[in-house]
């Protein structure tokens, strides 16, 4: 079967050879329960994270180098997959949080059929997505995580595989964020939008105008703005991301949200900017 998940749409049949994404058929790094997402996501015992292999996006400064390169992880089936939900799910996850899941889409429609998880299904994504694939997507999944990266396709040029990213993300979020916002009375999201941003070195701009483009989506989306930014992945070329973010960066993106009057936001201390945060792939 062609690939065509991701807007890449190499066509590569992966059950005998790797996509552009780098890999073939399922292949897993870790899962386990996450404290460290947004609070209505890890809640009370955590996320039940499940990281994929591999990726289409390729971004230099990825904390998660090791597993999106395909470095590390193992080849399961969707069975495989299935059972993984289930065990997750047994441990008490306030959720399935499917870590970049994009070229995995028809593999974990599959793992559903075997088991379909009784608790929120999480889509954690890039953003670089298709809406047809969203579609599909939006038949199991009560959440969505996306991030929205850069607005400039300059940056997404200079930082990843894809110049054309902005041109997806743009309307995969605005797909997105419409998912309806449901909580507890305690607080857990079982189902809605998140929608993250990490502040890059030099980039305060782009983020500004990242923080414009949420103000106008539909529905009741919750902004994340991540100032967590450590230097990390392939950068060596790229001497401005040798550095974390500034004080006066952050405020100049927090002084849009708040001149913007958004209340529906998740900021983070510039302390959460440390590798400890980042997991050992360890599976």
């Amino acid at each position: 079967m062609e690939c065509k998940q991701c807007p890449v749409a190499c066509g590569a049949d992966r059950e005998k050879t790797v996509g552009a994404c780098g890999v073939r058929g399922v292949k897993v790094a870790k899962y386990y329960l996450h404290p460290f997402e947004e609070p209505p996501i890890s809640f009370s015992k955590g996320s039940g994270a499940v990281f994929f292999c591999g990726c289409s996006l390729k971004c230099v400064f990825c904390q998660n180098f090791g597993l999106s390169r395909n470095m590390r992880g193992k080849e399961i089936d969707e069975r495989g997959l299935a059972d993984i939900f289930r065990t997750l799910e047994e441990e008490g996850a306030d959720n399935i949080n499917l870590v970049n899941p994009t070229h995995y889409l028809r593999h974990i429609m599959g793992a559903i059929e075997i088991y379909k998880p009784k608790i929120p299904i999480v889509y954690n994504t890039h953003g670089y997505e298709t809406t047809e694939s969203l579609k599909l997507a939006d038949e199991f999944v009560d959440i969505y995580l996306p991030d929205l990266k850069f607005l400039d396709g300059a940056l997404a040029a200079r930082y990843t595989a894809r110049p054309d990213y902005p041109d997806f993300a743009k309307p995969a979020v605005q797909f997105m964020a419409r998912k309806p916002l449901k909580t507890t009375a305690e607080g857990k999201m079982l189902s809605g939008c998140i929608v993250r941003h990490l502040i890059l070195p030099l980039a305060a701009y782009d983020s500004v105008n990242a923080v414009r483009f949420f103000s106008r989506l539909d529905g009741e989306p919750y902004l994340s703005l991540m100032s967590q930014y450590t230097p990390c992945g392939d950068i060596e070329n790229f001497p401005e991301l040798q550095r974390k973010i500034t004080a006066r960066e952050y405020r100049r993106v927090l002084e849009e949200v708040n001149n913007l009057g958004i209340t529906r936001v998740f900021l983070q201390e510039k302390s959460s900017a440390q590798s400890s945060f980042i997991p050992e792939w360890d599976f």
